[in-house]
């Protein structure tokens, strides 16, 4: 799988979309994709993470470290999780 990592700043070199990775899947058919979770809108409101072939992703930037967000228990299924 692609060396991009949990929580580097990432960007899809198609759309322009950019986001936090915040997960990676890897499938048996070898389609290798990452979710990068975006900011805020200028509302504040919170947007969806969105899914991309690991191949067209670019590294921007360190991010966020896993540790900083870490809790001490973690919570079930997301609403973006591909296979919730």
């Amino acid at each position: 799988m692609n060396k991009i990592n949990l929580g580097v700043r990432a960007k899809d070199k198609i759309t322009g979309f950019t986001g936090i990775v915040i997960s990676k899947s890897q499938w048996l058919t070898g389609c290798d994709r990452v979710a990068l979770k975006p900011p805020v809108d200028k509302d504040g409101k919170e947007q969806e993470a969105s899914w991309f072939d690991i191949g067209a992703v670019e590294y921007l930037d360190e991010g966020i470290n896993a540790i900083e967000v870490q809790a001490d228990k973690t919570g079930g299924p997301q609403k973006d999780d591909p296979v919730a």
